[in-house]
């Protein structure tokens, strides 16, 4: 018969004696948390502890753990001792008292210089991945091109009318209203601070250059990054997570020439008019405000820009814009096939193909900038 445990306590000076009683085992579980609850606080009170086993019939690890966590709590565990062990609990007690009796070791503080080149790594690491799934989607889009250049009957040229619609046709509302209102506040800041200097003239120039060589084809291209770049990939993201992507490959149908050569091949012929639409929006914008706020007045402002802008100004805008939604249109469909099974996954990677467009973008409007510099454009 199974004697009910018991724990009695008598304090001795600063030493506190516990002798329990009875079967410490597992099936008296719920009995030995109450007792051991019960005597915590005269135990953590106490500088040591004395645990007098004579008493105790039966024992297995769970007992003897709580007895050996009780002695520990006394301000002084070290100074803590078992007396009255019965032979046939001995092993068992002695094992117990050498469990975690290591000290835990604080953990060192952390090396700054160590901490940054850690992450100049990662994100070296992080950098040139993302430049192989670039490199590895421009093979498989030219592969694609190469197929369809062979066999025109390949290109799906339903899918390309839809993309050029919603990308292209779409987009230049948005597009002609922001480039309007660049163009006007471009203009509105040139005045205000060449009136300076009698230089209200100069203006002109300054728009016109600006509008056709850089700011009209940049922002442009920023827009559609945001636009249509974040609706690719997460259109593509979501037939990944629906797994209609791994269906068409089972198929025996390419999903680059299905899914996203007709995407890249709409943003590449979009983007051009749409630049052509957004330059002509901001010159607009900048006569309206040269001529209401500066008192220029349009004959005066269309002959100044005859003089300082020149068919090369509108080449450089126009030869930078293909390869801008080609860059976005790669980024995008990449980032779209890099989504993983959740919703989480799709909200980061469309948040970082927007980002990776649009720093693309301006790293290659100012390549190109040096290159026209160094030809004479």
């Amino acid at each position: 018969m199974t004697v009910a445990p018991v724990l009695n306590a008598t304090s001795i000076g600063d030493r506190l004696e516990l002798r329990p009683a009875g079967a410490w085992t597992v099936a008296q579980v719920d009995v030995l948390e109450a007792l051991s609850g019960a005597m915590s606080l005269r135990i953590r009170q106490a500088q040591a502890v004395e645990v007098d086993m004579s008493g105790v019939s039966e024992i297995d690890t769970l007992g003897a753990w709580l007895l050996e966590r009780a002695s520990r709590q006394a301000t002084r565990p070290e100074a803590a001792r078992i007396v009255g062990v019965a032979d046939r609990h001995a092993g068992l007690i002695a094992q117990v008292q050498r469990v975690n009796r290591r000290k835990v070791m604080a953990p060192r503080p952390p090396n700054a210089l160590m901490q940054r080149l850690d992450q100049i790594g990662r994100s070296t690491f992080t950098a040139a991945e993302g430049g192989v799934v670039f490199l590895e989607m421009l093979g498989a889009l030219g592969d694609a091109l190469l197929r369809v250049l062979r066999r025109p009957s390949r290109l799906r040229g339903t899918s390309l009318v839809y993309h050029l619609h919603r990308v292209g046709w779409q987009a230049i509302p948005i597009v002609a209203l922001i480039t309007f209102l660049i163009g006007a506040i471009i203009a509105q800041q040139g005045i205000f601070h060449f009136r300076k200097f009698g230089a209200d003239a100069y203006v002109v120039d300054m728009v016109g250059i600006l509008v056709l060589r850089e700011i009209g084809v940049l922002i442009v291209a920023i827009m559609v990054a945001g636009r249509s770049g974040s609706a690719y990939t997460a259109e593509l993201g979501s037939m990944k997570m629906r797994e209609e992507i791994d269906a068409l490959s089972t198929m025996g149908l390419d999903p680059v020439e299905v899914l996203i050569l007709p995407r890249v091949a709409a943003l590449v012929c979009a983007l051009p008019i749409l630049t052509f639409i957004g330059a002509m929006a901001a010159l607009y914008g900048g006569l309206l405000v040269s001529w209401l706020y500066g008192g220029m007045t349009p004959a005066i402002f269309i002959a100044r820009l005859r003089e300082a802008i020149s068919v090369t100004h509108f080449e450089v805008g126009m030869i930078k814009a293909p390869f801008m939604a080609l860059a976005i249109g790669i980024i995008a469909s990449s980032e779209g096939l890099r989504v993983k099974g959740s919703a989480e996954s799709l909200g980061r990677q469309t948040t970082t193909s927007v980002v990776k467009s649009i720093f693309l973008v301006i790293v290659l409007d100012g390549v190109f900038a040096v290159f026209f510099a160094s030809i004479g454009m």
